[in-house]
């Protein structure tokens, strides 16, 4: 019989990288089980156990539970999950932890999980990845603001350093481990914190027998396999080569066990690819309008914040600066006069939900469902609709999303530093025939790095869009508020890409 793995996802976040593997079948059976998946950010506990819950419950009963058709679809509040299907509760909070990697209780919990693991499974794997905030160059330029910042006293630093531990405790088949491209330029103490973590991960198995092979995922022909490295940067793995939506590119490590490693140069994987789009994804979703914050909302005061807006840029243009989107900006102020206002949010499911034969498509929809999820506009201060209205024009007509200096004086903002280059791409538009920008905890935000590519709508994406880019599939729950949501989608490895990384592994392990 073929071995099934039992898998421990640290640093889970919402479970995107769990996903992934758990979504794996092999001639009826599931070759990886997650035994514990464990993240301290109580909202992402949250979403990450009944994730868990779902997932086991569909492994006994064969589809979602009718309460939960109900709860996404926002006609009931959160049932009592533990009611509904007791059994399957008990197994998902054994599987979903809500502890802090590096302290006593967390360390506790995992060493009993690999002593039950290893007990019950034929092999075990180990994925997830360090929190990236201080390794990725946003977050070193933010910590550089603080006063009191030592990077040497940042605990993030060193959080890879559990991941070993437990590494060397569990001695998996095989494990992933993945984090910003940033890690490798990130230094602490004079040293680059990638060459630790390299050191670390190759004296494993000194002095015990076995080491690990370290490999980077390449994709040669369509064809992904792990290869061996000749610098660190071999090791990114571009997500829209393997046909995410998104161009996200991160470091991801996979390390194979020496004893089990002869099938590391024969296997591979077709993966996904094609150049997947933001309007792949998003453009089928019911379109809506942004709220007004700062100021009354309503459909009235939205309809005469966009015209007034799309006039003053049609008349803006009349002057000989970029004359050719004069008429764009005529056509949008006509358009917003007459056109029936969008709502804020819309459940309603596209047309042909769940019928299609798009391979992205079919990961993301759920014939189940009755309805479409956490797709809801945020509100936006009536200056910044017309920013946006003119960044999803401006990239429409380009291919590209404006920068500063390309913005017209009279929507430009008032900020001192506007012209300097610090704010160059502040509003930054998707485009609806491109792969998007990488989606970020930053989206939480005021959503001005991610515009929605229709000029109509002017507005930041959804939850849901946020999702779609990052292919969590519909039927995944993002619980907490809003900003916690937006945070755990940004914060998330891709299931899709996940999941084309464990089918490849288990060509080379299963």
């Amino acid at each position: 019989m073929p071995a099934t793995f039992g898998v421990i996802d640290l640093f889970a976040g919402p479970g995107g990288l769990g996903e992934g593997f758990a979504s794996i079948s092999d001639r009826g059976r599931e070759p990886f089980d997650i035994g514990i998946s464990v993240e301290k950010e109580a909202s992402a506990h949250r979403t990450l156990t009944l994730r868990a819950f779902l997932r086991e419950h569909r492994k006994q009963h064969g589809r979602l539970p009718e309460p939960f058709i109900d709860f996404h679809a926002g006609r009931i509040s959160e049932p009592d999950w533990s009611v509904i299907d007791p059994t399957s509760w008990l197994v998902a909070k054994t599987e979903a932890r809500a502890l802090e990697l590096g302290k006593p209780a967390a360390g506790l919990a995992i060493d009993e999980t690999i002593a039950r693991l290893q007990r019950k499974f034929d092999e075990t794997i180990l994925i997830g990845g360090p929190p990236c905030q201080a390794y990725s160059l946003v977050g070193r330029a933010r910590a550089k603001g603080k006063v009191d910042y030592v990077p040497e006293n940042d605990s993030r630093h060193y959080l890879f350093r559990e991941y070993i531990r437990v590494l060397d405790r569990l001695r998996p088949a095989a494990f992933v481990m993945e984090n910003v491209k940033g890690m490798l330029s990130s230094t602490v103490e004079s040293r680059l914190v990638f060459e630790m973590l390299m050191e670390d991960l190759s004296s494993l198995g000194i002095g015990r027998g076995h080491f690990y092979e370290l490999r980077a995922i390449r994709i040669t022909d369509g064809k992904a396999s792990l290869q061996e490295v000749v610098r660190p940067s071999d090791f990114v793995v571009r997500a829209e080569d393997f046909g995410v939506p998104q161009r996200r590119h991160r470091v991801i490590i996979v390390g194979i066990r020496s004893d089990i490693a002869s099938g590391i140069g024969s296997a591979s994987l077709k993966v996904s690819s094609g150049s997947r789009s933001v309007s792949d994804v998003i453009g089928n979703l019911p379109p809506l309008r942004a709220g007004l914050s700062r100021s009354p909302d309503s459909d009235h005061a939205w309809r005469d914040a966009v015209v007034s807006s799309a006039k003053q840029m049609a008349e803006s243009f009349q002057n000989g600066v970029m004359p050719h989107l004069e008429g764009q900006f005529s056509e949008l102020a006509k358009t917003f006069e007459t056109m029936r206002v969008p709502p804020r949010s819309s459940s309603t499911l596209p047309r042909g939900y769940g019928t299609t034969n798009d391979p992205l498509l079919q990961w993301l929809e759920n014939a189940e469902l009755e309805a479409v999820a956490q797709h809801e506009t945020r509100g936006h201060m009536s200056s910044d609709l017309g920013r946006y209205m003119f960044s999803a024009t401006f990239g429409r007509l380009h291919g590209y999303s404006p920068k500063a200096n390309e913005f017209p004086a009279e929507i430009s903002p008032d900020h001192r530093n506007w012209h300097s280059g610090v704010f160059s791409d502040r509003f930054r538009v998707q485009i609806a025939d491109q792969p998007s920008t990488t989606v970020t905890s930053h989206i939480s935000k005021d959503g001005h790095y991610f515009i929605h590519p229709d000029a109509v709508q002017c507005r930041s994406l959804t939850v849901r869009e946020a999702a779609r880019l990052q292919t969590f599939p519909d039927d995944y729950l993002f619980l907490g508020n809003r900003t916690e949501q937006y945070v755990q989608v940004g914060n998330a490895v891709p299931p899709f890409l996940a999941r084309q990384i464990a089918q490849l592994l288990h060509k080379v392990i299963g």
